[in-house]
């Protein structure tokens, strides 16, 4: 509705993960290069934390988008599944059929060939299990085997785990102990802080198509910033609400004002 309004080609605070939007922070470019330093480097595991919202599965894919064509992936977005269905999608991300196989044996012998044909071919398989908090133990006592997949001289697969907080929780447990002793690269990403986030909003604007309209006042930013605590997800929903706001009264100028109704919206207060 405010897009005509106010010059975008297109909703500058979608929350839709679109790398083309993910705004490098310090602490964003950071994780990302761990990412692909554990990758490159094959260092078999690599583990992301962050909070919700945060913008871990925007790192994730902006990471794809940089690996070459020697890297195939298989992205795991939703793993609460049984390890046979954790198998089978990872082969099916990865373009293989697995039709006439039924069992998890079948499944692992399948993966095993296929990583091995890999390795003549100078390719890279990476795994990618986004929300891997929502793992259950066994589960991830199965990915722990996963990364058993190995020639003499490396590891055929590499591993990412990316998760909430809760993930670095789980992995302290002993009974995870072996897992939590191969993973080699690890990064948190934190929020964002109060310019970052001044920052994060204007940047979204501009690839978006903005040319300066609206402006947000310093007052503005700081409400942003008090409701959102720097999570990106929450940034996006309160701009996004305060976009409509000050486009319903025609503001070239969005205040605190705008902002205050907009998270009074968000959190379900009817004035």
């Amino acid at each position: 509705m405010y897009l005509d309004f106010y010059g975008f080609r297109e909703p500058p605070f979608s929350i839709t993960p679109d790398p083309r939007f993910l705004y490098f922070s310090e602490r964003h470019r950071e994780a990302l290069e761990h990412l692909l330093y554990g990758i490159r480097q094959r260092k078999g595991f690599v583990q992301i934390t962050g909070e919700v919202g945060a913008g871990k599965t925007t790192l994730c894919r902006a990471a794809l988008e940089r690996l070459g064509p020697e890297f195939q992936t298989a992205l795991i977005l939703n793993p609460v599944m049984s390890a046979p269905q954790l198998l089978r999608s990872i082969l099916a991300e990865l373009g293989l059929d697995t039709s006439g196989r039924v069992d998890k044996v079948a499944y692992l012998s399948q993966l095993n060939e296929f990583l091995l044909a890999q390795v003549p071919l100078g390719h890279v398989v990476v795994l990618l299990i986004d929300e891997a908090q929502d793992l259950s133990s066994d589960l991830l006592e199965q990915v722990r085997l996963l990364s058993n997949l190995e020639t003499d001289r490396e590891k055929l697969l590499q591993i990412v785990l990316i998760g909430q907080p809760e993930l670095r929780r789980m992995l302290d447990d002993k009974r995870l102990r072996q897992l939590r002793q191969r993973i080699t690269v690890r990064y948190h990403l934190d929020p964002l802080d109060r310019d970052e986030t001044e920052l994060y909003v204007h940047y979204r604007m501009q690839v978006a198509g903005g040319n300066g309209r609206p402006t947000f006042t310093s007052w503005a930013m700081r409400r942003i910033f008090g409701y959102s605590r720097g999570v990106p997800r929450l940034i996006n929903a309160v701009c996004d609400t305060a976009l409509l706001a000050g486009y319903v009264e025609g503001a070239e100028r969005l205040t605190a004002r705008h902002v205050r109704r907009a998270v009074d919206e968000l959190e379900g207060r009817h004035r």
